[in-house]
């Protein structure tokens, strides 16, 4: 009776183990999982069964079939590109965003700074500034032009500037002769020893050219920005990483647990290997970020644009009138150097009286200032951008932690012993490795051949190495594009040549004209003595006109 009991005893507990199993092997919960995910098989086993054609996932006993595995592989490249494409979003629409925005504030300072002061000039010099306009439409073309990536020189543009503006005042401070282009010529020649404009050439070329280097790299800095986070977050993965990132996220199906998540460890070598390369860009794109938040002390320091161009049409009516302030002394010199032009009839002569630059306007309020597509100051898009900027940095390594986080990819913080592992439902015991190409040559869950870099990852390495140059140039005030060799001390390009903080040369928008003596040595033709007929009005003019200003003042 004993005996019979036992047996009754051992076939219940045998019962029970294969009822158990049999629960174990049902394939239900996957079928579940594989609808709720979308995927749509022509055959999903409803018991395990053998796994001798898989390819990826453990081989024993399994809820998959091949076309399972084969569909599991695609949809896993899926999950990754899109995973890379969320966490890069926010990166690259900052950029974009920014870029579009900066590019706005630039031109449209440009333009609305033409609008200014051509209705400033128009309705204070008139006539005189409308016959000549072409000269200073000629000055803000070849800044837009600049800023938009042409190949210009900005100081031999400025230099031609103040040039072209000195031939025609002379010619209309001189109408009672007659000025030929030979004439002028020679006129050029004497204009850093006359300095006709006072001081306010030089110091505006200081103040523009570095202000617009700054702008345009920094411009240039955010586009290059955006086309790397673009171009690096749309990178193909390797053969080797969609095999491991199946393994990682859909072999549990094949297992029966399609609710358990991938250990924390585990994901971040997974990984880590597939976004190896993407690490390496990693220290080019840190020493960028500080190269571009150099440039953005600059920009809301003393290379700011705004502050630059703003009152550009006070600082070149300034020059204008120290031009007439000192035009009988100018002309004196000239005459001397150039000879005695040949006198015009009078019909020219008593026309040229009136058609001179002969007042003076008094600068911006502030609350004059030009709004802009931007809506804002140049100091608050730089403090918006400065704070993106610093968020950014060490981006690239920081993507396996990022795209590894609970609920999204792994088990997080649930024990370690009920997260998958890669072969089963348990703890992780492989070391997480360092970020990089070459730290993976013993990744445990990904081939990475170490010996051959990506060839587009290191196109963008050496496109952000390349900015970061010209970047760490504007910073200096300098323009990569225009190194002058033959002034090697100075350093100087198109920018200003400091290498330490420069100094802001905005000390006041008026500028003493300097008293340009004669040159009483030696013999002077008599006829180069006489004193010019039509100097004498616009002087006496301007020195009304200057009382009224500082009135205005």
């Amino acid at each position: 009776m004993l005996r019979l009991q036992t047996i009754i005893c051992t076939f219940s507990v045998l019962s029970f183990a294969a009822r158990a199993d049999f629960k174990a092997r049902n394939c239900s919960e996957v079928r579940e999982a594989c609808v709720g995910k979308g995927f749509s098989f022509a055959h999903v086993p409803l018991q395990e069964i053998p796994g001798e054609h898989l390819r990826v996932c453990p081989q024993g006993n399994t809820c998959c079939t091949q076309e399972m595995e084969d569909k599991f592989g695609q949809q896993s490249k899926q999950d990754f590109e899109n995973l890379l494409d969320e966490m890069s979003h926010e990166l690259r629409s900052t950029f974009v965003s920014r870029h579009k925005r900066f590019d706005e504030f630039f031109l449209e300072l440009l333009e609305n700074t033409e609008r200014s002061l051509n209705e400033m000039f128009v309705r204070t010099y008139g006539k005189p500034y409308m016959q000549n306009s072409e000269v200073f439409e000629n000055l803000f073309a070849e800044l837009k032009r600049y800023y938009t990536g042409g190949n210009v020189n900005l100081e031999e543009m400025l230099n031609d500037f103040w040039s072209r503006l000195l031939e025609r005042m002379f010619t209309l401070l001189n109408s009672q002769y007659v000025i030929t282009e030979d004439y002028l010529e020679c006129i050029s020649k004497y204009t850093d020893q006359l300095k006709p404009f006072g001081d306010v050439p030089r110091k505006l070329k200081a103040q523009v050219t570095r202000a617009f280097i700054a702008a345009r790299t920094f411009v240039q800095g955010l586009s290059v920005g955006r086309e790397v986070a673009q171009r690096v977050s749309k990178v193909s993965s390797t053969p080797a990483c969609i095999r491991a990132l199946t393994k990682m996220l859909y072999c549990p199906f094949c297992q029966g647990m399609p609710a358990v998540k991938p250990c924390k460890n585990y994901c971040l070598n997974v990984m880590k290997g597939c976004l190896a390369n993407q690490a390496d860009l990693d220290p080019e794109w840190n020493l960028y970020i500080d190269a571009m938040l150099l440039v953005a002390q600059r920009l809301e320091g003393p290379f700011n644009i705004e502050s630059v161009m703003e009152p550009i049409d006070v600082k070149i009516s300034e020059a204008i009138m120290n031009m007439q302030d000192n035009s009988a002394q100018v002309s004196y010199r000239v005459f001397q150097g150039c000879g005695q032009p040949k006198p015009a009839g009078m019909t020219r002569s008593a026309r040229g009286v009136s058609d001179v630059f002969n007042a003076r306007f008094r600068p911006y309020s502030p609350e004059e200032r030009p709004t802009t597509a931007a809506g804002t100051s140049l100091d608050r898009l730089v403090l918006d951008i400065k704070e993106k900027l610093k968020l950014s940095k060490k981006f690239w390594s920081n993507l396996p932690e990022a795209m590894c986080v609970e609920d999204r990819v792994t088990a997080g913080n649930v024990s370690d012993d009920e997260c998958w592992n890669g072969h089963t439902k348990g703890r992780y015991f492989p070391e997480v490795q360092k970020d990089g190409l070459t730290n993976q040559v013993n990744n445990p869950e990904v081939g990475v051949d170490i010996t051959r870099p990506d060839t587009f990852i290191r196109q963008q390495i050496m496109a952000l190495r390349v900015m970061t140059n010209k970047l760490k140039s504007a910073y200096n005030g300098n323009d990569i594009y225009f190194q002058d060799s033959s002034d090697e001390g100075s350093g100087s390009g198109s920018g200003s040549g400091c290498t330490e903080v420069c100094p802001t040369e905005m000390d006041g928008a008026a500028t003493e004209a300097p008293v340009v003596e004669a040159d009483r040595s030696g013999p002077v033709d008599n006829s180069a003595s006489l004193p010019a007929p039509s100097v004498a009005l616009p002087t006496m003019l301007a020195l009304s006109a200057l009382a009224l200003h500082r009135q205005w003042r």
